[in-house]
């Protein structure tokens, strides 16, 4: 099984959005569960195009919150490197 890793720069944005959307007090909980799935299937997510090439994407509790990660197969390691509003027009799954 995979280990799941957040980055800094990832618990930060997710920080961000909780206070900038006035998140539930669980969405750090929330998005943990939702990460659970890649420790069985790291490669779960669709692979992101453009500056994003090389890494994955996977939706979080939400519809709009799009988590971006990189799985390290060498390793077993699945990092997320950073949390982003999908309604955002820089966000990784803008046109």
């Amino acid at each position: 099984m995979a280990v799941v890793e957040l980055t800094v720069n990832a618990i930060e944005d997710l920080d961000r959005l909780i206070a900038v959307l006035s998140l539930p007090t669980d969405t750090r909980d929330r998005v943990s569960r939702g990460l659970r799935v890649l420790e069985r299937l790291p490669r779960l997510g669709p692979e992101l195009h453009g500056r994003w090439t090389g890494l994955r994407s996977l939706l979080g509790p939400w519809r709009w919150m799009i988590i971006v990660y990189r799985y390290e197969e060498e390793d077993d390691r699945v990092i997320v490197l950073t949390v982003q509003d999908a309604r955002s027009a820089v966000s990784p799954t803008a046109g």
